[in-house]
């Protein structure tokens, strides 16, 4: 049963004391998906940047996958599972429609002690997350949050279409954050934003109390994921661009002060559209999509993992995370590491 924190008045930062990700073993290349769809795998690079991506197997679910990413975070963090105390799930791909995949993580980890539950910002979901649990990190309501991105979105995925299928992979990646004293350090600040009349361009409509599971779906094409692409382009770019300029802004920061970016992957062509509008240099920004497609929450945290265990960023590192999704939705938080 979870103790909340006495409150205190002294400020503190929440940091990143740990992170892991966990993808699965099976990969899909675009020639799988050429031999599965009319495409190819220079349609598909050209289009989108992806080569590769994971596949989960029918045994492999959302709350697997957040389990071992979760497991890898807080060991790195020195941390017990224990000592956890909330635990949040970004998903759009729950282990079920209830309880929350944040309640089987919690079991398959052993983290007694802890609260949690899921967050459904879609590709957003990350960077929600991420601000939500800093809140209760530097009220100093709890002492460990583990944040996780977890998809299976190949589960939702309609393989029958083109345009879509070749886009969306597996996997999970997490974060444990603590409190301190260091007011340089840690999350320095979150910028949100969502518009509800954009939820047209990215849904999966099915099985929600609009089309509840008694009733027959006049599509049945309704259970899968749905994107009009080039609607979603353009909002994208401006959303991210708008995203990163407030962050600035609001921080005080000139572009060359940024050490990186790290931009949700959902498409290759919408990153380098932004990066140029933002005017910052290709080694300032890290893409993964390559070789693992658009994992939607999972995305952020997954690169954030490459990124330092790569040598990328580091101790000090000035990082701010941006996202843009369904819903619509969209978000960045700034961090120094």
């Amino acid at each position: 049963m979870h103790k909340p924190s006495e409150p205190s008045c002294q400020p503190c930062r929440a940091v990143i004391a740990g992170s892991g990700i966990y993808v699965p073993q099976k990969v899909l290349t675009n020639q799988d998906l050429a031999n599965m769809v009319e495409t190819s795998d220079e349609w598909i690079c050209t289009r989108t940047g992806i080569k590769t991506r994971r596949v989960t197997t029918d045994c492999e679910t959302t709350a697997k996958l957040a389990t071992e990413a979760a497991r890898n975070a807080i060991a790195q963090a020195g941390l017990t599972a224990d000592q956890i105390d909330l635990i949040i799930v970004a998903t759009v791909t729950p282990e079920m429609v209830f309880p929350s995949t944040a309640c089987f993580v919690q079991e398959a980890l052993g983290a007694a002690n802890a609260w949690g539950f899921d967050l459904a910002g879609a590709c957003s979901g990350f960077v929600y997350a991420l601000y939500t649990a800093g809140q209760f990190i530097e009220t100093r309501r709890v002492n460990n949050a583990l944040v996780i991105g977890a998809e299976t979105l190949t589960k939702i995925t309609n393989w029958k279409d083109r345009s879509s299928c070749i886009l969306f992979g597996d996997g999970a990646g997490a974060v444990v954050l603590r409190p301190s004293d260091d007011p340089s350090r840690g999350l320095l600040y979150s910028y949100m934003g969502m518009d509800g009349s954009g939820w047209q361009y990215l849904n999966c409509q099915a099985h929600g109390s609009r089309y509840p599971a008694f009733k027959p779906l006049d599509d049945p094409n309704l259970i899968y994921m749905s994107i009009q692409g080039r609607e979603v382009y353009q909002l994208a770019v401006r959303r991210i661009v708008e995203s990163v300029n407030r962050c600035m802004e609001a921080c005080k920061l000139d572009i060359d002060q940024i050490d990186m970016l790290i931009p949700h992957q959902m498409n290759a062509r919408i990153i380098e559209s932004a990066t140029k509008r933002l005017s910052l240099p290709a080694e300032k920004v890290f893409v993964n999509i390559d070789r693992y497609g658009n994992t939607s929450a999972a995305s952020i945290p997954i690169a954030l993992d490459e990124c330092i265990r790569t040598g990328r960023i580091g101790p000090g590192s000035l990082v701010i995370l941006v996202a843009f999704g369904a819903g619509l939705t969209w978000g960045a938080n700034v961090l120094r590491l």
